[in-house]
This record gives C-alpha cells, structure tokens and sequence, in this order.
C-alpha cells in the first residue's frame, strides 16, 4: 500500500487515480494521521480471490460452531410479535 499526504491528493489527483487504476491501494494521511485508504472500485483479481477465501473461512467457522437447541420458526414467530 503506498501512502502519500492530503496535500499530494489535492495537487496531484491524476498521480492517485494512476496508482488506483494500477489495482494498488493508497492510503492518504494529514500530519502523519491515516485519514482514508482508497482501494480500486473494480480491485484485482488477487484482492477477490483473497475476499472469497476470507468469506468462505468465515462461514467455514461458523458451521463448526455449536447449533443452537432452539427451531428457526420459534424465532420466527416471536420476532412478529
């Protein structure tokens, strides 16, 4: 991830919007400070393999967790009330 300063963002955007359409993320800083990181709209190939992995981990996580004793329509019927 590059970083550049607030005030490079506002001089120079055409160097950001470079940076982004390459698929790098930037983050942009005021005084040393994180203030955003701007990712690419469309990101790379490698960003939304690693997003579907982190996905699929989560989930993965979530069905080895214990099930719950109590049925999904009793849910259900409770939340109308």
């Amino acid at each position: 991830m590059k970083t550049i300063s607030l005030r490079t963002l506002l001089r120079e955007p055409l160097k950001v919007k470079r940076m982004t359409r390459a698929g790098k993320s930037v983050q942009v800083t005021d005084n040393g400070h994180p203030l955003w990181i701007l990712h690419p709209a469309n990101g790379t190939e490698t960003d939304q393999e690693r997003r579907r992995r982190g996905i699929e981990a989560a989930l993965a996580e979530v069905l080895r967790g214990p099930r719950c004793k109590i049925p999904l329509s009793k849910f259900i019927l409770e939340s109308r009330r």
